[in-house]
């Protein structure tokens, strides 16, 4: 039998109250009041000088109150980041104003510190009542009095995610507000495994970015006792919400680091406490920028010794991502990022007393070295001098083995380290040049960390690949040249693309949820063909047409755009520059831009934010591209999670090449996208062989899962998941006579065919024909899914009753992956209007009115399609679109999501007090209900009538019902009534 969760709350407990730990459990502590009392004692208890020992007045203190309270997870991030890691309130006394410190971040595991245990917080508590039928959390751990960690468990008989959803729906529910606005990290756990999160809105949270924790030897620590043991206890648990925490300014959100992040920092200190170097292995698309932002931030706090810490890049990456993701991570930090506008400005950087962290590029390092540096002179002198380490992202890309040992022997005292995803090894070394390094150990020394593309897949942090090696296998080598360059090979290439790329593309998804591709191809000139090929395709203008499927999906696809550098050589450079202005003529008329070839870097970071879709203006169909044609450039260190899928047109790369190029696709985004997606045109044998050869490299010592099976191994998977379904039942409607126990099998058996089929759809190879074969269609497969939806309703109703608890729990997170859908929910229109008021400015200059009443247009037309599904939702969309439209400059900043659930919370809470009133119960106990509320049955139906006051109903009531009829009539009121008129808006 399953234990209580009360029990595990105990043992969690006493796992972090005993030994070495300093937290302390304080029992009495089960509200928000309890909670304010407890900080303004600590507070007071800090600032005892700062007060001369006069405690806070109830006016000052409900100043601190308001200041402590935030309107978003995010904004308190930004407050406890505090000055100089110091955290404060500021209270006016008489003519002084009193500058409190709340907290010291670095006071870590001692000084000012204190850390406590909640357990059973109630929220809605009810005044007039000791113990009101409140929401409950679990487990809350408290630095210096402010909730900053939140723990949900769940019995074993229980899903970890279900402790995720519960989180989520308070969140949505407005329970995090106040003093718990300022948690920073959840963990959720069902004691057998346990993943933590960082704080984020409700429609932001995303299964996919759980995270689990793996020790040094990337071993996992599963067990919530094992968890508490290496991340909750002192002083982890407090670096976890203070040092391994990232602002990001761009998106408005919290992120907290994954635990190979974490270990790849502390094993750079321990090597910089002793003055070595080394390199970090971080597979491509597991965050290494991030990591090496934070190490370099990092190193400059935690090592006094170290006078500047300088981030190397290569001039190139500045059109990237890599100064844009430093500049927003660095906006809210205790520490100044300067990104050295030209070499003077990094002259005086490095020659000032200030200890700081440098972003600048190896090309003005040299030059600063070579040629503006005059030996003798007191910069020269002071400057060499330095106590300096280097941090290097992309480590073999942006600094030569020659560079590195110029720069280095100018800075003597110096360490080094180097991030690199793909390291160089023996087998792929650099070509010998005198005594330089040929590997990345010999470069910068021994690999301090590794996590392969091997432990990134296992651990969920990148998706697995799906690749097709589909080029001609009997062409001779002879003939290879003219074909690839024929427009016959092109049709091929582009009728896959366009025509057979359904899935890969997400299409099922619906409008504005598909995903984007990169064509890769030899050079520019092979470029410059395709897109042109394209668009006289697209404009029906040539023999090969698109499906008319895709059309009615996507009437606008395929939105294409290309990049190349017009430099290449003197003969080609103006051809290039023409071609260039055509296609910039293209890309503004369809995007309402105005990039001129003068003002190409301007046109590739419109076109890298373009692609990289993480501003919310990105969401709206109008304005995302579904295909980009490069040569070289965007294969290495750019990051667009919704990019789905590479198609590469020749001749296969280096080892270290192809792993970056289809590192590109891995990324995780949403529920739908199960792997990278990369299709091969060309010498198909030599492809997979040198594809292979790679992942064993990267992987070190064997891929496992890192190379998605063949198509022949994915049918026969699927094959086999329909013959063994239809064993158990022969068809979809012979489902409904199974015994409850045989529905449970029926859900996973199910499972298991939804999954192969959205594999096998996914290839470029498949079509109905393929599935027709064996008796299988789409239309088969939607029966299918109805049945599933059904009998998983009926079964999850069955597993809330309070009989037969030793059945195994249906875990409902699981999404079909093979449906199409195509309706517009409602996280989508919050995301699209989110994007709208991110491009309002208070002048006006990013939307003109012809262009705001055309989007406004838009949304008004979503949210009226939605209103066949949701119509009480969608009149709170339609009240906030109306008051866009009357005062635009109000909604600057803003956020939206915030605004909308408050807004819906309030129409809840008037239809909730109607009842309560009309009944005269308390609003908390209705509101209690109401939340609880599942499958047409309340959570606590008796307690509910014996709560209602019938006398004070009796007596206020024209026609009151007999005390036989109130209790049966209460309860109709609620279920007939209250519930149709709220639960839309629980949605």
């Amino acid at each position: 039998m399953a234990e209580l969760e009360a029990e595990l709350e105990k043992k969690l407990i006493e796992k972090l109250c005993n030994g070495e730990s300093q937290w302390t459990y304080r029992p009495d502590l089960k509200n928000e009041e309890d909670l304010w009392k407890n900080f303004k004692y600590i507070l007071e208890q800090i600032n005892k000088s700062k007060l001369n020992d006069t405690p806070l007045s109830e006016s000052e203190f409900a100043k601190v109150k308001n200041d402590v309270s935030h309107a978003s997870f995010y904004d308190a991030g930004k407050w406890l980041a505090g000055e100089n890691g110091k955290v404060y309130v500021h209270v006016q006394r008489g003519n002084e104003t009193l500058h409190l410190l709340v907290m010291n971040n670095e006071h870590i595991a001692g000084g000012s510190s204190v850390y406590e245990v909640i357990n059973q917080y109630q929220t809605f508590k009810n005044e007039d009542e000791e113990k009101g039928r409140n929401r409950r959390f679990d487990v809350t751990l408290l630095i210096n009095g402010i909730p900053l960690i939140h723990i949900e468990l769940k019995n074993k008989t229980h899903t970890y995610m279900d402790g995720f959803r519960q989180i989520k729906k308070y969140i949505k529910e407005g329970k995090f507000r106040g003093i718990f606005s300022n948690v920073q990290m959840f963990a959720v756990s069902n004691a057998v495994d346990t993943r933590y999160f960082s704080a984020a809105r409700d429609t932001e949270l995303n299964a996919k970015f759980l995270s689990g924790w793996i020790d040094k030897d990337n071993k996992p620590v599963c067990d919530y006792l094992e968890f508490a043991d290496s991340v909750l206890r002192i002083p982890k648990a407090h670096e976890m919400v203070t040092k391994y925490t990232v602002l990001d300014n761009d998106k408005k959100r919290l992120l907290i680091l994954r635990p190979y992040q974490i270990h790849a920092i502390e094993a750079m200190r321990q090597a910089s406490k002793s003055g070595k170097s080394g390199y970090i292995w971080h597979t491509t698309g597991s965050g290494k920028t991030m990591t090496s932002y934070k190490s370099t931030r990092n190193l400059l706090m935690d090592i006094p010794s170290i006078e500047k810490t300088i981030f190397l890049i290569d001039r190139k990456d500045l059109d990237m991502q890599t100064k844009g993701a430093f500049q927003s991570y660095a906006g809210n930090d205790t520490i100044d990022v300067d990104d050295t506008e030209n070499v003077g400005s990094l002259i005086k950087r490095l020659a000032d007393n200030n200890r700081q962290m440098i972003v600048t590029t190896r090309q003005k390092m040299q030059v600063m070295i070579n040629r503006r540096l005059k030996e003798g002179t007191r910069e020269y002198e002071k400057i060499r001098a330095l106590k300096v380490a280097f941090v290097v992202d992309e480590c073999h890309r942006a600094v030569t083995p020659q560079t590195k040992r110029d720069i280095e022997r100018f800075f003597s005292n110096s360490i080094w380290f180097g991030f690199t995803g793909t390291p160089i090894f023996d087998k792929n070394s650099y070509e010998q040049k005198g005594d330089l390094p040929q590997t990345t150990e010999e470069l910068y020394g021994p690999c301090l960390h590794d996590y392969t593309i091997k432990d990134a897949i296992h651990d969920g942090a990148v998706l697995g690949f799906n690749v097709e090696n589909l080029g001609p296998k009997d062409i001779k080598p002879d003939e290879e040249a003219a074909y690839y360059r024929s427009e016959k090979h092109m049709r091929n290439v582009l009728d896959v693309i366009l025509n057979h790329s359904f899935t890969k593309l997400g299409m099922q998804n619906g409008k504005g949820k598909t995903y984007e591709a990169m064509l890769t191809v030899e050079s520019i000139a092979m470029a410059q063909k395709y897109y042109d090929l394209i668009q006289k395709i697209k404009n029906g203008e040539d023999e090969l047409k698109i499906n008319e499927e895709i059309k009615r999906v996507l009437p606008d696809f395929p939105k294409v755009a290309i990049t190349f550098s017009v430099i290449e050589n003197k003969e080609s450079s103006q051809a290039n520059q023409d071609a260039m202005k055509r296609f910039l003529e293209y890309y503004n008329n369809y995007y309402g831009t105005g990039y001129q070839i003068e003002g190409l870097g301007a046109y590739n970071n419109n076109l890298n934010e373009r692609l990289a879709r993480k501003e919310k203006r990105y969401y709206d169909r109008a304005q995302q591209i579904d295909l980009v044609i490069v040569v070289d450039r965007l294969l290495t260190g750019f990051d667009a999670p919704c990019l789905s899928t590479l198609f590469i047109d020749r001749p296969p790369m280096s080892p270290q090449g192809i792993i970056q190029a289809f590192s590109r696709t891995n990324r995780l985004f949403d529920a739908n996208k199960e792997y990278g997606q990369v299709v091969t045109f060309r010498v198909p044998e030599e492809f997979k062989e040198k594809i292979n050869d790679a992942l064993i490299m990267y992987s070190k010592g064997g891929y496992g899962k890192a190379l998605a099976e063949d198509w022949h191994t994915v049918l026969e998977n699927f094959n086999l998941s329909l013959k063994t379904i239809r064993t158990f039942v022969a068809s979809p409607q012979d489902a409904n006579s199974l015994s409850k126990k045989q529905k449970r099998t029926f859900i996973k058996l199910f499972r298991d065919l939804d999954h192969d089929f959205a594999h096998l759809k996914s290839f470029s190879t498949y079509t109905d024909d393929v599935v027709e074969k064996l008796g299988f269609s789409q239309d088969i497969y939607d029966d299918y899914a109805a049945t599933y939806v059904n009998i998983l309703e009926e079964l999850k109703k069955d597993d809330d009753s309070p009989s037969d608890n030793g059945k195994e729990p249906i875990i409902d997170d699981y999404e079909l992956v093979a449906f199409s859908k195509f309706k517009i929910d409602f996280e989508y229109i919050v995301e699209l209007l989110q994007g709208f008021v991110d491009i309002l400015n208070e002048d006006g200059s990013e939307l003109d009115e012809t262009e705001f009443e055309e989007k406004m247009s838009e949304l008004r037309e979503m949210v009226n399609e939605y209103s066949k599904d949701n119509p009480r939702l969608s009149d709170i969309l339609f009240k906030v679109l109306n008051d866009i439209e009357s005062d635009k400059l109000k909604f600057i900043g803003k956020d939206m999501s915030v605004i909308i659930n408050e807004l819906r919370l309030k129409t809840i809470n008037i239809e909730v007090r109607k009842f309560a009133e009309k009944w005269f119960i308390s609003v908390d106990d209705v509101k209690y209900e109401a939340f609880n509320f599942r499958d047409g049955e309340l959570a606590n139906e008796n307690k509910l009538k014996e709560r209602a006051n019938y006398s004070a109903y009796k007596e206020s009531t024209k026609n009151a019902l007999p005390k036989f009829k109130f209790n049966g009539a209460l309860i109709k009121d609620f279920k007939e009534e209250l519930m149709p008129a709220i639960k839309p808006l629980l949605a």
